[in-house]
């Protein structure tokens, strides 16, 4: 079998088209999320410590000239990333939480019990009318 075959049997399995179609929708997920914590979450915060914009927040190491850019360690940027991924993951948490407790009340629920074939309800019949 040649690879390209092999590679396309591969890409077509429903498992990794879904696990595509998840990724796709985990990235706009994040985005809303990052947009959530940057426009939403991260103002009032900054409002409540006196104005403070995360975003702006750094360290310079090394002063800006003309034409070149300050070198600066950016800490409040990484602020906002712990914050967006701490929320991603905590609304993960939920979801796969949610999930799985509705598996268990699916376990939980015993099955109806199967009715038994039509030639084992009939023999069963016949059975009962040669007892008598």
């Amino acid at each position: 079998m040649s690879m390209m075959k092999e590679f396309k049997e591969f890409a077509m399995k429903g498992n990794v088209v879904d696990m595509a179609a998840g990724i796709i929708i985990g990235v706009a997920f994040g985005k809303i999320i990052s947009s959530f914590v940057g426009d939403v979450l991260m103002p009032p915060i900054g409002l409540m410590l006196g104005g403070l914009d995360f975003s702006n927040l750094g360290l310079t190491l090394k002063a800006g000239s003309e034409g070149v850019e300050p070198v600066m360690l950016k800490y409040g940027v990484f602020i906002n990333t712990v914050i967006d991924f701490l929320i991603v993951a905590f609304a993960i948490f939920l979801m796969v939480k949610a999930i799985n407790s509705m598996k268990k009340k699916q376990v939980e629920a015993p099955a109806a019990p199967q009715a038994p074939p039509a030639d084992v309800v009939l023999l069963t019949e016949i059975r009962d009318l040669l007892k008598k």
